[in-house]
Formats: structure tokens, sequence, C-alpha cells
């Protein structure tokens, strides 16, 4: 065995922490609210009389696709795959931007920016928690090498 390749221990095969189940579930939350908002878009966008058709499909198609990275990330949480957090760290640190735009505005998506945020930062605490990391299998800096810790 190559010192590249990470053995099968309890560590990372155990038991599934909460915090792991409760990341892939706000991860999975916002891939669904990502694909409902970019189909409500694509559907408008078809069927009503937009300003601009085009631009409501892209950015319908857009958003579906985009969905794709969360859904795909709470997947492989839920299996404990330790690539699964690069996008889902990903996807958190995309929406802080988003909710802040949100908050921005003087309408009835402040409350829509005050849940975004706070579904953010409460997934990216969840991902960076020491217990979802190792259950990952996620090796520290320096770590990966020695086996230990």
């Amino acid at each position: 065995m190559t010192s590249a390749q990470t053995p099968a221990t309890e560590e990372n095969n155990g038991p599934r922490p909460r915090r792991l189940t409760y990341a892939a579930g706000l991860a999975a939350l916002e891939g669904f609210a990502l694909a409902v908002g970019g189909l409500w878009m694509l559907v408008e966008g078809l069927t009503g009389a937009p300003d601009d058709r085009r631009s409501a499909v892209t950015g319908g198609i857009t958003l579906v696709v985009l969905a794709l990275l969360p859904l795909l990330a709470a997947r492989g949480l839920l299996k404990q795959k330790s690539w699964s957090r690069g996008p889902a760290v990903i996807t958190q640190i995309m929406a802080l931007p988003v909710a802040y735009n949100l908050l921005q505005a003087d309408s009835a998506a402040i409350p829509a920016g005050i849940a975004l945020a706070v579904v953010a930062v409460v997934a990216l605490v969840l991902l960076v928690n020491p217990a979802t990391t190792q259950a990952l299998g996620i090796k520290g800096p320096g770590r990966a090498q020695d086996g230990k810790q």
C-alpha cells in the first residue's frame, strides 16, 4: 500500500455524526431551492411575458445546472465521501454574497437573505467541525503521510 492511499478505518467509515447529516441536509435544501427557482424562471421565461425571454431561459437553465453542485455534495456527505466537503464549502461561500445582495433590497427579499445567510453560516460551521472532518477521513495539513492524529 502506498502512502497516497488511505486505508479504511473506523474513523472514516464509522457511524455518521449528526453534524454531517445536518450539513448534508442544508446542502440538499440549497440545491433543491436552486432547482425550484431555476425551473420557475425557465417556465416563466417560456410561458410568461418576461422583459427578456432569452435571459429568463438562460438564467433558469443556469440555476438548474448550479443546483447539481450542492445536491451532489449532499449525497457525498451522506455517504461520507471526503471529496464532498469541498463542493459543499464552495456552495456556502457562494451563498454569502447572494444573501448580502438580498439583504440590500428594500423588499420581501430581506427575509430570504436572512434565511440564506443563516443557512450558509450554519452549514460552514458544521462542515469545518472536527467531528465532520474526522468522519470524512480528511487529514489536516502535514498529517497526510504520518497517519497519526
